[in-house]
């Protein structure tokens, strides 16, 4: 079985962020053309040609989307209409873990190495929100492995950077003026 996984993180937020509110605004401009929801859809027309296709069962699958920037990114999605979590079936939560583990034994055997991610759940958004109609969501998780072509080949970012949105410690003119105050000459040649 496969090691056990880095403690968890929730972020809640009293907005919208950038990428929950370009999902938002794609999968209701989705629903109002074609009349499904956006990701539901896409998990049929996956499904069907099975090229993205990792891994499956009755309630979930696997794919690697195509428009993953990751080399082994990949998108956990329901066979059914789901808005958010709390929307599961008692069947389809014993499928997820099922599905995740699969998911995770593969990303394991990939280099062979308890190969590390980066997860987050998608799905409508709750709060003020929760009066709105969301049905244009689907609810979805988005896998992001920084392994790139071996497992000595690594990228990192934050889960909220690339869950959510950009983080900065600092504004743009801030670290502007830093870079410009420092020397041009490189660290090492300066030690001299």
């Amino acid at each position: 079985s496969p090691v056990p996984r880095c403690p968890s993180q929730v972020w809640a937020s009293s907005f919208l962020p950038n990428e929950a509110r370009l999902e938002d605004r794609t999968q209701r401009q989705h629903l109002s053309q074609h009349g499904v929801p956006m990701l539901l859809e896409y998990a049929e027309q996956e499904a069907c040609r099975k090229e993205r296709l990792v891994v499956e069962n009755t309630d979930w699958l696997v794919v690697v989307p195509y428009w993953a920037t990751w080399p082994y990114q990949t998108l956990l999605l329901p066979r059914r209409h789901v808005c958010r979590l709390q929307d599961l079936r008692n069947g389809e939560r014993d499928s997820l873990a099922s599905i995740m583990q699969r998911l995770l034994i593969k990303y394991d055997n990939l280099f062979e190495v308890s190969f590390p991610y980066s997860r987050g759940w998608h799905g409508a958004p709750t709060g003020p929100y929760l009066e709105e109609d969301c049905g244009h969501w689907q609810l979805h998780a988005h896998y992001y492995p920084p392994l790139l072509r071996s497992a000595t080949v690594r990228k990192f970012m934050v889960g909220y950077e690339m869950l959510a949105q950009a983080q900065r410690d600092l504004t743009p003119e801030q670290a502007a003026e830093r870079l410009r105050s420092l020397p041009d000459v490189h660290y090492k040649r300066r030690a001299k």
